[in-house]
């Protein structure tokens, strides 16, 4: 089976590499993460109750977690079996699905986005653009620190949006990929430490670290690579040097592993102190020799390495296809 999920992966990366997320189709019908997103505010609203004691909330927490990951599996699996009945058919309608899961093209344009508004619209267009894709305050960010948010959401995206995504389903298919979904959901929904969540969303944090942790490593391997590709192996040794030896600083056991090395893969700093609801968040600077001043030819540089790393990720799964035919 795993051969039959990987030929289906290769097809779902080539289309949602050309056609990406379409606007139109959700305008109509919702998209499944928005209904992932309905069963945990569900399960938000009646299990995680202020008048509970912290244990009590946890439980619920993981209760509803491990309720919600289980109904998605089933679901992949039940949406597999039928789709298994109508052969080619079926395989094709299957490939559709899985690249709606995926985030290339569409993470691409987003964080290009930016870019182009600094370039048309000065600093207060990058502001704009970057907010839509990073939870920090805009109005707290210089030209640099609008370019290095980017890129940053553009280097952790990449690995649970696209690296995660692939490898949940190339082993274990549509119920791999429908419960990692739902897990990476419930972690942006529920999952960070705010006085609502810090008890009822422990189990969705924790268990997105760890569905995470494959990806956050092979991503450094992919973006390095696209590093290779894009700047020669100058770019291939500072990636792997800056990702081993900075990946940690990071608050996330996940996130800083891709930041830095793409961080290396571009020669700047990244992370740093940030504001986030008028709060500033204080880490240690990733990649601290770097340059300290991004602009947005790095904006664009950071997508060149991305679409790269993406090619690669797509031989890789064809190729691993290929031997077990």
């Amino acid at each position: 089976m795993i051969d039959q999920h990987l030929l289906i992966l290769v097809l779902a990366l080539l289309l949602d590499r050309i056609v990406g997320d379409p606007a139109w189709m959700w305008s109509h019908v919702p998209h499944p993460v928005v209904v992932f997103g309905k069963a945990i505010s569900y399960f938000d609203r009646h299990l995680n109750l202020k008048r509970l004691p912290a244990e009590g909330r946890r439980r619920n927490g993981l209760l509803s977690i491990v309720v919600l990951l289980a109904g998605a599996a089933l679901v992949g699996w039940a949406v597999h079996v039928l789709f298994a009945r109508f052969g080619l058919i079926g395989l094709a309608i299957e490939a559709m699905l899985v690249a709606v899961f995926l985030a290339q093209k569409s993470l691409a344009d987003h964080v290009s986005d930016v870019s182009d508004a600094l370039r048309r619209e000065g600093l207060d267009g990058g502001r704009r653009a970057v907010s839509r894709i990073v939870g920090r305050d805009p109005e707290t960010l210089d030209e640099a620190g609008v370019c290095r948010a980017a890129i940053e959401s553009l280097a952790e995206n990449f690995s649970d949006g696209v690296v995660a995504p692939v490898i949940w389903y190339a082993i274990f298919g549509l119920p791999g990929l429908f419960a990692y979904k739902m897990l990476n959901t419930a972690d942006s929904m529920i999952g960070h430490k705010s006085e609502t969540y810090l008890d009822f969303g422990r189990a969705a944090a924790r268990l997105d670290d760890v569905a995470n942790w494959p990806a956050a490593r092979l991503s450094i391997l992919l973006i390095a690579s696209g590093a290779l590709v894009r700047n020669g192996i100058a770019a291939l040794a500072n990636t792997f040097r800056v990702a081993v030896r900075d990946g940690g600083l990071h608050r996330s056991p996940n996130s800083g592993r891709p930041e830095a090395a793409m961080a290396g893969a571009l020669d700047i700093q990244l992370a740093g102190p940030r504001v986030y609801g008028g709060e500033i968040v204080r880490e240690p600077m990733i990649n601290g020799s770097g340059r300290d001043i991004a602009t947005a030819s790095d904006v664009e540089a950071g997508i060149s390495i991305f679409y790269s790393a993406c090619t690669v990720l797509v031989v890789l799964a064809f190729l691993v296809f290929l031997l077990l035919l």
